[in-house]
């Protein structure tokens, strides 16, 4: 049974918290928080009070999240993204905005879905918004978006993920590569190249790969959008892998793609704030399904 005569956590307090534990410094986060230093430690005291917990370790040093202090700011950031999204929500109701709103990551089309919603409801406007690795489920947890297409692996918290379709998925490499002109590749055929992304985008390389295991050569940070990736491959400074839908929409000379034979295909899914119970949303994840069918 819910315990109705206990209050209700300080949204603005927990806002205040996430600021420190990112900061790890009181001055710091109050500088960007916009509030005094002494404010802000009455605000951490009071919601450590409410909590029961201490949520920080401080001496003239350092400042240091603790246990509790690290759950919570597990739990924090997709609480306030929630709470964020219903205040544009409800905002966007307000004002009498009938709109609906579809995240896509590159390579997919979401054409056929959005004109069969938008069909059916005269006066709705559905948008989309481009997407990228780094921002798909972020989209969706602070309310830009409705729905979202993603591609697998995310953190799956919060959110109701339902699966469309599998794609194989290709090495995208310079034109004049060794390995272009293959029919396919092994993922070992990639071992001594320098991969394009973040390796756990790609667990099958990074478990081989020559530069992670010797530490000959280290990482450059990755790219989250593809034509940054498709530039750097064009010049010889790497290779990517991407699903076979992405690499076909970005076609160009100076690149090619091969099939890469042994490694999984990629999922896409379609992507919404678990517990939402809205018309649109299931409509919506209907006709996708029909549409990537």
């Amino acid at each position: 049974m819910t315990d109705y005569s206990r209050p209700a956590l300080n949204l603005e307090r927990l806002r205040k918290f996430v600021a420190v534990a990112e900061e790890l410094h009181f001055g710091r986060a109050a500088e960007r928080l916009h509030i005094a230093q002494p404010v802000l430690s009455r605000q951490i005291r009071a919601l450590e009070d409410e909590l029961k917990a201490q949520l920080f370790v401080r001496d003239r040093r350092r400042t240091e999240l603790t246990a509790a202090g690290e759950q919570l700011l597990t739990d924090a950031r997709p609480l306030l993204a929630s709470a964020n999204a219903l205040r544009l929500r409800v905002g966007q109701a307000a004002r009498g905005k009938n709109a609906f709103t579809v995240g896509f990551m590159p390579g997919l089309i979401v054409t056929a879905a959005v004109r069969a919603l938008s069909e059916r409801h005269e006066g709705l406007t559905v948008n989309v918004v481009r997407t990228n690795w780094d921002d798909q489920v972020e989209v969706v947890h602070d309310g830009r978006v409705d729905v979202s297409l993603i591609r697998l692996p995310v953190d799956q918290s919060g959110l109701t993920v339902r699966p469309l379709l599998t794609e194989p998925r290709v090495a995208v490499l310079p034109a004049d590569h060794r390995l272009a002109g293959k029919e396919t590749i092994a993922i070992a055929d990639l071992a001594d190249e320098h991969l394009l992304q973040h390796p756990d985008a790609v667990p099958e390389w990074r478990d081989i790969a020559t530069e992670l295991r010797e530490g000959t050569r280290m990482p450059v940070g990755h790219f989250a959008a593809v034509e940054e990736k498709l530039e750097h491959v064009a010049t010889g400074r790497g290779v990517t892998v991407l699903p076979l839908s992405t690499a076909t929409f970005y076609t160009r000379p100076d690149i090619v793609h091969v099939p890469v034979r042994d490694i999984p295909p990629n999922q896409v899914c379609l992507a919404w704030e678990a517990g939402r119970r809205s018309r649109l949303i299931q409509e919506f994840a209907a006709l996708a399904q029909e549409a990537f069918a």
